[in-house]
């Protein structure tokens, strides 16, 4: 027995139908800001992540942003700003680095790192003595939580889980950033992380023998930086584990994926089938959204925090642990 599919009722702003105007539209005219209380949380290795806290005492939500993004992503902001209105207690993890600092050790962050996540989550339950009501993540960092999910199983700690835009199996989302006008995400990106690496060793010396300027693509700066960084055997290997596609039937917490079939970062047969989806998870694809765009309405305006705030209010009946 398999997940389910869905189509989604989403439909576009009809000017801004292309997957493109979608994911740009958001970043340059719909973005908001969000102030909450920081904290620095020290990780069971030494290294630590900054997390933002809502205000509010409701049920319990855990947002995780994606590649280089953070509080200030659009999404995140969003996201924190409409939990908060509707009553809930939301908290935001930074992946290491991603808050403006650089992490203390050589290694970074990845489309698979789930410790992190895992250690922040603990950290959460354990300090405001609520169960992890949800649990949201966009893009690298729904990847990262998918896998999460599926490798834990009946003992994942979130009740329930919202994924947007995943890149379900990496290697083909890096091939697809290399044509056409996804060529721009790849190439801001890439500066972005190139900017990141050269922070983090501008004061030390890096293990590594590169120039991230040399690198032209994900494939090369995945295979030179982010697989030996992290204890990866080359960019084959990274892609194979960390893809979150084969983790999807293990997942025992009610879960909704919400991906556009037109997104710019990968191909639309990157989603999975039903049959590789577990019981728990659903997956409500759109046609049109680009890459955690989903603006709707003649004057544009964001359907995504609806949509979600609209499953976490149904699961009225939270799965047991």
């Amino acid at each position: 027995m398999g997940g389910s599919l869905i189509k989604s009722q989403f439909r576009p702003t009809w000017w801004l139908k292309s997957p493109h105007f979608q994911t740009f539209w958001p970043v340059f005219f719909a973005r908001q800001r969000f102030e909450g209380r920081q904290e620095r949380f020290n990780l069971p290795d030494g290294d630590f992540v900054d997390l933002v806290w809502g205000g509010g005492d409701g049920p319990l939500v855990m947002v995780v942003h994606g590649l280089e993004g953070s509080i200030d992503s659009h999404y995140a902001a969003a996201m924190m700003n409409s939990l908060q209105i509707n009553g809930y207690s939301a908290i935001i993890m930074h992946f290491r680095g991603c808050s403006g600092e650089p992490s203390r050790f050589d290694r970074a962050y990845h489309s698979g790192d789930t410790a992190d996540i895992s250690a922040v989550a603990t950290h959460i339950v354990e300090v405001t003595g609520k169960p992890l009501y949800a649990i949201i993540g966009y893009s690298l960092g729904a990847n990262a939580m998918l896998k999460w999910l599926g490798e834990a199983g009946d003992d994942a700690i979130p009740q329930s889980a919202v994924a947007v835009s995943i890149p379900f199996r990496l290697e083909l989302a890096a091939k697809r950033l290399q044509q056409g006008g996804s060529r721009i995400y790849q190439s801001y990106l890439l500066r972005k992380m190139r900017v990141a690496y050269q922070r983090k060793f501008s004061k030390r010396p890096s293990p590594l023998d590169i120039d991230p300027a040399d690198l032209k693509d994900f494939f090369q700066f995945d295979d030179q930086i982010t697989a030996p960084l992290h204890g990866f055997d080359g960019v084959d290997d990274y892609y194979r584990r960390s893809s979150c596609r084969q983790y999807l039937r293990g997942i025992r917490r009610r879960t909704l994926i919400i991906h556009s079939s037109d997104d710019p970062f990968m191909y639309p047969h990157a989603a999975p089938e039903p049959a590789e989806l577990s019981e728990h998870v659903t997956l409500e694809l759109t046609e049109h959204g680009g890459h955690v765009g989903f603006m709707t309405g003649s004057l544009p305006k964001r359907w995504l925090e609806k949509r979600i705030i609209e499953f976490l209010k149904s699961n009225e009946t939270p799965v047991g642990h």
